[in-house]
């Protein structure tokens, strides 16, 4: 394979992972049904990890967890190197920030003797 043959894989690559993971548009010479299929499917498995990971968020939020998320993650997709604790934690974060979360409680560093 040739240098600009790399070049213009990479390209194509990358533009399909936009469409993935980042609302891009989807590249010519793929079929836009099965991308929008596996976008769904990825966008699930995100959404899934982050409600096992914070189950106290996405029960503060109840019906609006799902249509949040997907908010969400159409504005910050995941970064490469971001583990899903991470993301958890600025999904929770992002979401107290619009006022959606109550602001977590401050643990106190000390605790009154009983």
């Amino acid at each position: 394979m040739t240098g600009p043959q790399r070049d213009r894989l990479a390209a194509a690559q990358a533009e399909l992972l936009r469409a993935l993971l980042a609302d891009g548009d989807v590249p010519a010479g793929f079929d836009a049904e099965r991308v929008r299929i596996e976008k769904r499917a990825l966008l699930t498995k995100r959404r899934g990890i982050v409600e096992m990971l914070r189950p106290e968020v996405a029960v503060e939020l109840g019906d609006r967890f799902r249509p949040l998320f997907d908010a969400y993650a159409k504005e910050h997709p995941k970064e490469v190197g971001t583990r899903f604790r991470e993301d958890a934690a600025r999904f929770a974060e992002w979401a107290t920030a619009r006022g959606e979360l109550q602001p977590p409680r401050r643990r106190r560093w000390w605790r009154r003797a009983t």
